[in-house]
């Protein structure tokens, strides 16, 4: 590979997962010299960092690697990339389909990325999907300064839930926790460069059991042991699963100041039959109960969930418990999508609901669910909350952060920067931001 300066694009689908998985690619290919260009057409490389969750995930994929063609019918020497879910799903029938890819690397694998690379420039056309025994974080090269105030940190992979919508235990594989000492020093060099607040990474994140000195760590022991870095001002963590929210977990929430209010924990439904044939293995209660013991430590923690409207067999009475549930808890924000059936998942051969049906129900769960938002959003008019500020807004003077609760905020005030944490007064709420003042000023 030539020594010259190369240009590379990514492009991220879905989660935070890959926005993080993104970071590492670009990490470890501007270790062999790349740098990163919004222009795919002005790339030496294109890499789609894929994602399985959404529906008609691989077809979206597909089409967009169509898309790629003039850019390799002009510049022959482009070397395409597919990573990710898809990825790891597809493997081998991704070359075969689109004879215009050059490698194809799993979720598991893009530490491998640059040898990979060396590959595709010498003709070849590799794939990797396997799932390694080793650690791949270890692979990779230290991460360089980022020049912002927060960061993710991947402590968990991998699912062994096996719902029966999802595919992450076929892409991402079995779960696998990070030790704890790798966690820590990881973070403390986060720090070292100016990272003030870290958000903690897995598909199950508060299934981590990752070994320390003496014995596997849960999520709970390892926040209070992050929140011992100096410097780091913020921890969350996502997404989380009920049944692996476990004692000490939750009351580090009312413990640990660091530990935000704002918990993200998909229910999915609100129906004990649909939960089941989820294969959820919870209730509709069970998770009442679970919340009841989370706003018992921790009375102001803002709730988010996810759920899916129209799952196979959903009745109208299991939507009304849908409901139910939703205005029994009030979210702060939750997630919600037309079930859409995922090739190799349990559920996926079953018979669906109408479409028309299914429309109507996510209709109503978005309205109530916005209705929610909107009421939490306006609740904090008024208040005071600590807001972390990360870029300049869109008007002259003005700076956006995040609050505790992760609502984007507006402020208009003079020595703000990046990494500035300060208290904040809301005085407006917007559709999907707050406006405020600098407390005292």
């Amino acid at each position: 590979m030539s020594d010259a300066p190369k240009k590379l694009h990514i492009k991220t689908y879905g989660c935070q997962m890959n926005v993080y998985d993104s970071e590492r690619m670009a990490e470890a290919m501007g270790a062999k010299g790349y740098t990163l260009t919004d222009d795919p057409a002005e790339a030496d490389m294109v890499l789609l960092n894929t994602c399985h969750i959404r529906e008609k995930a691989a077809e979206k994929v597909y089409s967009d690697l169509g898309r790629l063609r003039p850019f390799k019918e002009a510049k022959p020497d482009l070397k395409i990339g597919v990573a990710g879910c898809v990825a790891q799903a597809e493997g081998t029938e991704i070359m075969r389909r689109m004879p215009l890819v050059d490698l194809v690397v799993g979720s598991q694998n893009y530490h491998r990325l640059p040898e990979m690379a060396e590959a595709a420039a010498r003709g070849e056309r590799p794939v990797d999907t396997e799932f390694p025994a080793e650690d791949k974080f270890d692979l990779l090269p230290e991460r360089p300064v980022q020049g912002r105030p927060s960061a993710f940190l991947t402590v968990q992979e991998g699912c062994d839930k096996f719902c029966a919508f999802c595919v992450v235990p076929y892409t991402r594989g079995a779960e696998i926790s990070r030790p704890v000492s790798r966690i820590l020093a990881e973070a403390r060099k986060l720090v070292d460069k100016g990272v003030r607040e870290i958000t903690l990474l897995g598909q199950n994140v508060n299934g981590y059991h990752g070994a320390g000195e003496d014995g596997d760590w849960g999520l709970g022991r390892l926040v209070r042991e992050l929140a011992r870095i100096d410097g780091l001002e913020r921890i969350r963590y996502t997404t989380s699963h009920p049944n692996d929210m476990a004692d000490d977990l939750i009351a580090a929430h009312g413990a640990e100041p660091k530990l935000m209010p704002y918990l993200h924990l998909p229910v999915q439904s609100g129906s004990d039959r649909v939960l089941k044939a989820m294969n959820r293995k919870h209730t509709a209660e069970d998770y009442l109960r679970l919340i009841e013991r989370i706003r018992a430590a921790r009375p102001d923690i803002l709730l988010s969930s996810d759920f899916i409207a129209g799952f196979p067999g959903e009745t109208d009475q299991d939507h009304r418990d849908t409901i139910a549930l939703i205005e029994a808890v009030g979210f702060g924000m939750a997630y919600s999508f037309k079930y859409s059936p995922r090739p190799g998942t349990p559920a996926a051969g079953r018979e669906g609901v109408p479409a028309e049906v299914a429309d109507a129900r996510l209709h109503e769960l978005q309205a109530l669910i916005t209705r929610q938002q909107r009421a939490a959003q306006d609740s904090m008019v008024g208040r005071e909350v600590g807001v972390l500020f990360e870029k300049p807004g869109r008007l002259p003077g003005q700076w956006v952060g995040k609050s505790d609760y992760l609502h984007a905020v507006h402020v208009a005030a003079e020595g703000l920067a990046p990494g500035v944490l300060a208290r904040v007064r809301i005085t407006e709420s917007g559709p999907n931001s707050l406006g405020g003042a600098l407390a005292g000023g």
